[in-house]
């Protein structure tokens, strides 16, 4: 509070305390000043009555000068507080100052409200204190500004999340209680410390990234990783971070967001491994009734072969189709358990070799539902990926067309070249003219537990095919529609190179073109 009044003495005395008389202007500028002051500056006698009142004061409190010069001070206290003027009172009969005194007044309309109060004896030419200027600031901006300051840092403070801030060379500058229970350090061992002591060696590439992001003023959201705790334990944890800007505008710092999702995380992969064992059920299903025809011919033809009418030709022919059954047997079983073994390496494939394995393995139940499958596969370059997962997803999303077409229909599958979010790689788009998804439905699709297919269906196939090809640094969406002579599901996925050349090499050539099934 720095406002400025001259008492009558001070006036008259000057700054030396020799008596000087004050000019008509400079007591013109004085009231000018008092006058035009945003704080309240009141004048009273020695009995709590008022002198004078200020402009500010008028704006403060909401009293016209004729209104409260002449009244009591006592009419801007609240009267629970009427003691503390007794006090004030008593400082100034003793020539003592009271400075910044902050507590509760009135205004007109029976509002209260914070103030900061400084007041000052006034003294006659004599030297004799015949009063007090006060000057009141309004402190309410400030008090909110202050109680929002604090419940803020109290919500900081009692988040589950760790809350983290630092500055632009990535030295700890906060440290709230969840940062404590989620890596274990206390505020005082960490603070002032780089933030690279909560990662590891072969993640520091990440900070690194960060910092050059917070540094432009770009915010990051959501980004999943991993970070080590006091005790060596890996955390993993969702993270965002957000610039931290001074009055001008200008980045000093950032704040950092944590949450730990390591439970969350188990429970995925729980779910994923749940479903990759539903997903080889599926397929060992529908491997063992593919294979059942061919070994239904084998015995049949065994039989035949036992005959005593059948001649050595005959029997030679019966046992090369026999052979050749058990061949197709044989190949659907290697084929099928191929991909699924080592699928947690990845490997460079052809995809379109993965998904001849899937439609192999679901041939019979194509054709017993009356549907014809249309391909055609441009894929000239191996991709790596993990086979038995492109093979989980693959299966669950055919699977899923075949029973969206219990009458009948086609399914056409292309996988071509393909760039997106300037990376090259492979577009595999799935399409059947199935009954398709109702549009409310369509948006919810990728959640875990939600199914249009009833007790057919678990509800986490696709939600594991999203995270499989996410996995994958891939991309998956899906249209739909639901319209008489147009239905059908339209399943679109984007898998990257990730820089893995592949080419022909140590393979056989890929095929191109239409083929129907």
């Amino acid at each position: 509070m720095e406002s400025c009044v001259l008492t009558k003495t001070e006036a008259s005395h000057g700054l030396s305390g020799k008596p000087n008389l004050l000019t008509q202007a400079s007591k013109n500028l004085l009231a000018a000043i008092i006058s035009s002051s945003d704080d309240a500056i009141i004048s009273k006698d020695l009995n709590g009555i008022i002198s004078s009142w200020n402009d500010g004061a008028r704006r403060i409190f909401g009293y016209e000068p004729d209104e409260i010069v002449g009244q009591s001070i006592l009419r801007l206290i609240p009267e629970e507080l009427h003691h503390e003027e007794d006090f004030i009172l008593a400082k100034i009969r003793a020539g003592e100052r009271v400075e910044h005194f902050e507590t509760i007044r009135v205004r007109k309309d029976g509002e209260r409200f914070p103030v900061a109060v400084t007041i000052s004896p006034v003294k006659d030419d004599s030297g004799t204190i015949v009063g007090a200027s006060k000057i009141a600031r309004d402190i309410s901006d400030r008090r909110r500004a202050e109680e929002s300051r604090l419940r803020l840092a109290a919500i900081v403070d009692s988040a589950d999340d760790a809350i983290i801030s630092m500055d632009l060379n990535g030295i700890i500058t906060s440290w709230n209680e969840g940062a404590r229970r989620i890596f274990g350090y206390e505020g005082s061992e960490i603070v002032g410390q780089s933030v690279l002591r909560l990662v590891r060696e072969n993640l520091r590439y990440e900070e690194e990234e960060i910092l050059r992001k917070l540094g432009a003023g770009e915010r990051i959201d959501h980004y999943e990783t991993t970070r080590v705790a006091r005790d060596g334990s890996t955390r993993e944890v969702s993270i965002t971070i957000s610039p931290i800007r001074n009055s001008l505008g200008e980045v000093v710092g950032g704040s950092k967001i944590a949450r730990d999702i390591s439970s969350r995380k188990k429970i995925e992969r729980m779910a994923i491994q749940a479903e990759k064992i539903a997903a080889t059920g599926r397929m060992a299903a529908a491997v063992a009734h593919e294979i059942n025809n061919p070994l239904a011919s084998v015995l049949n033809l065994i039989y035949l072969a036992r005959q005593d009418e059948a001649s050595k030709e005959e029997i030679r022919n019966y046992l090369h189709i026999a052979e050749a059954e058990l061949e197709r047997v044989s190949h659907i079983a290697r084929q099928t358990l191929g991909f699924y073994r080592d699928s947690g390496s990845p490997s460079d494939v052809y995809l379109h070799e993965l998904m001849d394995s899937v439609l192999s393995v679901y041939k019979s139940k194509l054709f017993g539902h009356g549907a014809v499958v249309e391909a055609r596969f441009d894929d000239l370059r191996k991709i790596r990926v993990r086979s038995g997962e492109v093979v989980q997803v693959f299966s669950n999303i055919v699977a899923n067309a075949i029973d969206a077409m219990p009458d009948g229909g086609k399914l056409r599958i292309s996988i071509a070249p393909s760039e997106q979010l300037e990376k090259d790689g492979l577009k595999i788009i799935i399409t059947d003219t199935g009954h398709g998804i109702p549009r409310e439905f369509i948006g919810r699709v990728f959640e875990p537990f939600f199914t249009t297919k009833g007790d057919l269906g678990n509800g986490i196939g696709l939600w594991i095919a999203k995270q499989l090809i996410e996995r994958h640094g891939g991309q998956i969406s899906i249209s739909s529609s639901t319209g008489a002579g147009d239905s059908g599901t339209v399943v679109t996925i984007f898998l990257p190179f990730s820089g893995t050349e592949g080419g022909t090499a140590g393979g056989k050539r890929p095929k191109s073109g239409t083929e129907a099934r």
